[in-house]
């Protein structure tokens, strides 16, 4: 029987149907919840307070919390969703089988925006913390035409700078590439590791911070220049929805539900404890950073933890372990960003809606090696060539797009399945009151989003648009349903 337009846009994926793949169930909860750790502490840390404290002042602090507690509410629906779907794709397979296939669609496409971006924005942030290393360690630095992109956020607008390449990105996204084609098992083992550095690090960081603690840094508490219109509460939310795509991490979490091992436990549970991991490690840093150095030396600095180490000490060495640990840490965090990356595309590809490409799976390694390449491709050519500048709201537009729609996802599912909805994990107070102080939240902070990301945003949506009626709505596999 033939489709009409509106079923076509409207119809869902079973979510029994979503076990099905070829993916291999080797991933336990403790590397699980690493991943989302290792999604999240590290990109907002290291990099985002040099952009958020000149707009947010010391009030950087009530950004993060914002954020976090956004993504909270938000975490809270992911650990349902994730229970009654434990499949690639994360919000988009959650969308498939709740909102039907078009939104769907819009959402792989915002995941897509979100996690190849932040990729090639984590990327770019690991360069300056290494040129910073090689700099303490060794006496070294990366040439500047090796080390900065060709097109610059400059003072005054889009700068080029001809023959400039920033090369360290592209080495570190090449790496991942490494290591994502031998397998989930290795790379999620890797990043464990990677992870729990990062912790001791960014402890060694608060407790050295700590001792040259300031409480007048912390006066006034919100920002009073509103020459750009981010005096007061008006650049909190600009700083929180600069900061919230550091929260992609609980996203990640669930799109690794097909390679878990007992994933209607895990998957809920590794959302929620890396959330609270997350939150603790990020409040303590920004409290810290802020307590040591005046929120006017933010703008502009590059590596800024490591030179706040240095000027609190006035010694190199304490520069240098902290820069050691980024690098090892940023590294983690590409690493899982591209992860996530590949199985989104994997699962939009398996349903048809994208080229077969993007689902072959190795034999040997059970990892989509193609996938992985192409991927890591476009991820290292942004990198290399484009200023982080432009990418930390896109990323967060993505995020929020993302939370919202499984926010939306809740409810819809609930009425949907009924009563058969008995067991495991909910959503506190009813579907519809977290549910709904989820998008209130993430509204809040997307309307602290620049104009031009608005913008960009409208573009994305509508090469999305195009892909979706030329191609996808064509080459679904629920067409034969």
């Amino acid at each position: 029987m033939n489709q009409t337009l509106g079923q076509k846009l409207f119809r869902t994926k079973t979510a029994s149907k979503h076990h099905e793949g070829g993916l291999a169930r080797t991933m336990g909860l403790f590397p699980l919840t690493m991943i989302g750790v290792g999604a999240t502490i590290g990109t907002g840390i290291f990099f985002t307070m040099v952009e958020a404290v000149p707009k947010a002042g010391p009030a950087v602090v009530l950004s993060f919390l914002i954020a976090a507690l956004t993504a909270g509410l938000t975490a809270l629906c992911y650990a349902e969703l994730a229970f009654r779907i434990p499949a690639s794709g994360s919000s988009y397979s959650f969308a498939y089988a709740t909102l039907g296939e078009f939104a769907a669609f819009i959402m792989a496409a915002c995941l897509l925006l979100e996690y190849g971006l932040a990729a090639s924005a984590t990327a770019i942030g690991w360069s300056s913390y290494l040129n910073n290393f090689l700099e303490n360690a060794f006496g070294l630095q990366i040439m500047e035409a090796l080390r900065t992109p060709l097109f610059v956020a400059g003072k005054y607008g889009l700068e080029i700078h001809a023959w400039h390449i920033n090369l360290p990105p592209v080495l570190l996204v090449i790496l991942c590439g490494f290591l994502l084609i031998r397998g989930t098992k290795e790379s999620a083992t890797t990043n464990a590791v990677m992870v729990l550095i990062k912790l001791a690090i960014l402890l060694f960081f608060v407790v050295i911070a700590f001792s040259g603690f300031d409480a007048s840094h912390f006066t006034p508490f919100f920002n009073t220049d509103d020459s750009k219109g981010m005096g007061g509460m008006a650049g909190v939310a600009a700083g929180a929805g600069l900061v919230f795509f550091s929260f992609i991490g609980l996203d990640t979490v669930a799109t690794a539900g097909e390679e878990v091992k007992n994933p209607t436990r895990n998957v809920p549970i590794g959302i929620l404890a890396a959330l609270g991991i997350v939150t603790v490690f990020y409040m303590l840093v920004a409290f810290a950073a802020i307590g040591a150095q005046k929120a006017s030396m933010f703008e502009g600095q590059e590596a800024g933890l490591s030179v706040i180490l240095q000027n609190v000490t006035g010694k190199a060495w304490p520069a240098l372990v902290l820069s050691a640990g980024a690098v090892i840490s940023v590294f983690s965090v590409t690493l899982v960003t591209i992860y996530g990356q590949t199985r989104i595309l994997y699962a939009i590809s398996r349903d048809g809606l994208i080229p077969k490409t993007f689902q072959h799976v190795s034999a040997r390694t059970q990892a989509p090696v193609s996938n992985t390449v192409i991927v890591c491709l476009v991820v290292g050519l942004v990198a290399a060539l484009v200023d982080s500048s432009f990418l930390w709201d896109m990323v967060s537009m993505g995020t929020l797009t993302a939370f919202i729609a499984v926010s939306v996802a809740v409810p819809v599912l609930r009425a949907r399945e009924g009563e058969a909805l008995t067991k495991g994990f909910r959503v506190p107070f009813g579907p519809y009151l977290v549910p709904g102080m989820s998008i209130a939240a993430c509204l809040y902070i997307m309307h602290g989003l620049s104009r031009t990301t608005y913008t960009v945003f409208a573009v994305v949506m509508g090469l999305a648009l195009a892909t979706y009626f030329l191609y996808s709505i064509h080459h679904s596999k629920l067409n034969d349903a």
